[in-house]
């Protein structure tokens, strides 16, 4: 086994509040269990002989609604880790749900980042579908490892909230499950290891995935920090959370139940608050403690959390339970291990009585703490109560059950004493952050293996320039400053007045700017069509969608690229699967390449583009579908795409993301025009770009053709376009792409219903 050293870790975690003390636990969805692992992974990480650097990459947030801790760029861990925050998007704190949009730009800033340091990590790890979508990306680029953690999964959580009754459309809106799903069966695809903390969590959540892997999953359980959560001493003073909780009751010195999650309707603590206000022996016996996160005004909370809260006040008022129930407004992280001691003080009993619970790290640190607990029988609880035997497991929807494992614990104090010891050995023996990143490290160890590793080899940040430029030394790339890249048809193509006018001002002598395009040509007809328009050979021709990469001015193949996309590539089978498809029909040879397959498609008839990636996926077949003008369908390897190629280029020619300027007019343009490219959308662009006016970087420009590249150089005052050019009130019709433009008729002999549509019925 490979013996490693001076490892450089990054792990990528984007939502919620983070930062290495006093975390807001709590405050609000997406503040959570996550925050706090990703904190004290890299801590313990940094811990390890092996590892030289790790770095938690979050993002920067400004904003006067929350403490000025969060825009701090560099904020150091520990001598080894530090978290690195960066800017994306609004400067202002934003849920988890929104961030979407942004995380191009975030990927883009990474990638920054890494130029910065100076190295290439030797891995990557992902938390959380965004983080997981972001990770894939770069280490795609930089041809390294991913690892990902995604503790919480959107298939099943889109499942639950429907058997809840909710509606599809009302879910999509809000949450945005079909882009989160979509990023999570992405990342699957990339992920070299995925670290799952149960069983059940492999086997009931992954396992709906159709990119579930079975050999890429490990069960890791979090670790916790003994040195934080212990029992409470004997001398134990008095803690400060004391006196929020005596505001509340008649008789603190009775055993506290103890419930500490965040408000939502999942944790299932009206149950609890029923099976107590239904109990007078319960209500005698101990005082239940609620810590619910914090809040200023429950009017002003988010609608799942004031909703939660609202219930909560009610059945507290019907059960007329005043004295005997705390709900502290406000905690402090530090509060919430002297709670749990609190409550071994008292002989209490800690519970949990979510509906469902993929991990359950609340109950490893009551364990910790010597605290007996209850906990739903679902996921998680089942693993941890396997291996600490410290309480009982129940149906979270059957009250009885919640109270009389309540009673037990309460009255039963040789069976207490039990549980209390028995749950500090487990903690020690398996729930350890010595024994998760020892279980971690095992398994890095393999996956860095040289033969174990299968993500391909792209390019390093610290790959010297020269080097990189020796295959074509002649090529101007090597002195330019920016990079500009455009699409052909419709975009640099369609008005010779403003194409004459735009490589005029381009291709100046000594011109700082590089130029290239990006189109969906074969290479030829790429050729066939700059001949026609009388274009001088560009720079860098991206052809084929992104699947081809050549350097002029002698066509020099990049052949690494072309290595490196290769990998799961299978176009026989891709064709056989289509191939029985209505609505799709396959494009001439002329129009194939090694690295692409294009196909006519009509909506009217076809699957959705969707439907037809699902059922790709589901025959074992991960590929990169990209649509375009409502008419094309080319599939290309997973890793191949305009936007990807331009970020190889950069890497490789030693440009910065923010110095890559990028036009394009169609579906087919999106993945290089999202990001933190200076992009331009010219005025007769497809409709199906405008869902791309929100995206901060992208300029929509009103002239068309080249005269929209001109406005759009101009806009970003790009030195010698300075001025906004002229454009004419008229513009001609655009230029017709290559091959035909119009949708071939269902192909005789084809099946009345489409396998497709069979297989996903």
């Amino acid at each position: 086994m490979t013996d490693l050293k001076n490892l450089y870790i990054v792990t990528i975690s984007i939502h919620g509040l983070l930062r290495g003390s006093n975390l807001e636990l709590g405050r609000d969805a997406d503040t959570g269990g996550q925050t706090k692992y990703v904190v004290e992974l890299a801590r313990s990480l940094a811990q390890r002989p092996e590892i030289d650097r790790v770095d938690l990459i979050t993002r920067r947030i400004q904003d006067p609604k929350v403490s000025a801790d969060y825009a701090q760029p560099i904020e150091p861990l520990s001598p080894k880790s530090q978290i690195v925050r960066l800017s994306a998007g609004p400067r202002r704190y934003l849920r988890k749900e929104v961030l979407w949009p942004h995380l191009d730009i975030f990927a883009d800033e990474v990638l920054r980042y890494l130029r910065t340091v100076g190295r290439t990590p030797d891995l990557i790890h992902s938390h959380y579908a965004d983080a997981g979508y972001v990770g894939s990306r770069v280490a795609g680029w930089l041809g390294v490892p991913l690892v990902h953690t995604g503790h919480s999964l959107g298939r099943v959580k889109l499942q639950r909230m429907l058997e809840q009754g909710s509606k599809p459309a009302a879910l999509e809106e809000q949450f945005h499950f079909n882009t989160r799903i979509e990023a999570e069966e992405v990342t699957l695809a990339s992920a070299s290891l995925i670290v799952a903390s149960t069983q059940q969590e492999v086997q009931e959540q992954y396992q709906v995935y159709d990119n579930y892997q079975p050999d890429r999953m490990v069960v890791i359980p979090p670790g916790t920090e003994l040195q934080q959560f212990y029992p409470p001493p004997a001398q134990w003073p008095t803690p400060p959370i004391q006196a929020q909780l005596d505001r509340f009751l008649t008789d603190p010195q009775k055993p506290i139940i103890l419930a500490l999650s965040r408000a939502e309707r999942r944790k299932n603590v009206a149950s609890l608050v029923r099976a107590y206000g239904e109990s007078p022996e319960l209500q005698s016996l101990a005082n239940l403690v609620l810590v619910l996160g914090s809040r200023t005004d429950i009017a002003a909370m988010e609608p799942g959390p004031r909703q939660v809260m609202t219930e909560l006040m009610l059945l507290i008022d019907r059960y007329d339970l005043y004295g005997k129930v705390a709900y502290p407004k406000h905690h402090q992280s530090t509060d919430v291990a002297d709670l749990y001691r609190l409550a071994t003080q008292t002989r209490g009993v800690f519970i949990n009585p979510a509906l469902t619970e993929p991990f359950g790290l609340t109950l490893i640190e009551a364990a910790a703490s010597g605290l007996p607990v209850v906990a739903t029988n679902d996921g998680g609880p089942r693993d941890i109560l396997a291996a600490c035997t410290n309480g009982q497991l129940v149906d979270p929807l059957n009250l009885d059950q919640i109270r009389s494992a309540l009673y037990q614990a309460l009255t039963q104090p040789d069976r207490w004493q039990q549980w209390s010891e028995q749950g500090l050995a487990g903690v020690r023996r398996t729930f350890s952050w010595e024994a998760h990143t020892e279980k971690y490290l095992q398994q890095i160890r393999q996956l860095l293996q040289p033969k174990a590793l299968h993500v391909g080899s792209a390019l390093s940040v610290t790959t010297p320039a020269h080097r990189q430029r020796q295959e074509v030394s002649t090529n101007p790339l090597i002195r330019a400053e920016h990079l500009f890249i455009s699409d052909i048809d419709n975009t640099l193509i369609g008005d010779r007045e403003g194409l004459d006018r735009l490589l005029a001002q381009l291709l100046v002598r000594d011109r700082a700017i590089g130029f290239g395009v990006a189109t969906g040509r074969t290479l030829p007809s790429t050729l066939e069509t700059l001949q026609d328009w009388q274009i001088p050979l560009p720079d860098v021709l991206i052809t084929a969608v992104g699947s081809e990469i050549h350097y002029g001015p002698d066509l020099v193949p990049d052949t690494r690229w072309r290595q490196y996309i290769s990998h799961n590539w299978q176009p026989n089978a891709i064709r056989n699967a289509l191939n029985d498809i209505e609505g799709l029909v396959l494009q001439p040879a002329a129009n194939q390449r090694s690295h692409k397959i294009s196909y006519w498609i009509d909506p009217q008839i076809a699957p959705q583009v969707r439907q037809i990636r699902q059922y790709l996926r589901r025959q074992g077949l991960n590929v990169r579908l990209i649509s375009s003008h409502g008419q094309y369908l080319d599939i290309l390897p997973w890793r191949a795409s305009k936007g990807d190629a331009l970020r190889y280029c950069a890497l490789k020619w030693g440009f910065l993301i923010k110095n890559l300027l990028v036009a394009g007019d169609s579906g087919n343009d999106v993945s290089m025009l999202r990001g933190n490219t200076r992009a331009v959308v010219v005025g007769n662009h497809s409709r199906e770009l405008d869902r791309l006016r929100t995206h901060p970087n992208i300029y929509f420009a009103e002239g068309h053709y080249a005269w929209g590249i001109l406005e759009g150089l101009a806009h970003y005052q790009i030195p010698g376009f300075a001025d906004r050019p002229p454009s004419p009130l008229v513009y001609p019709s655009p230029i017709a792409r290559f091959g035909s433009s119009s949708i071939a008729g269902d192909r005789p002999g084809g099946p009345k219903q489409p396998t497709l549509q069979r297989a996903l019925s």
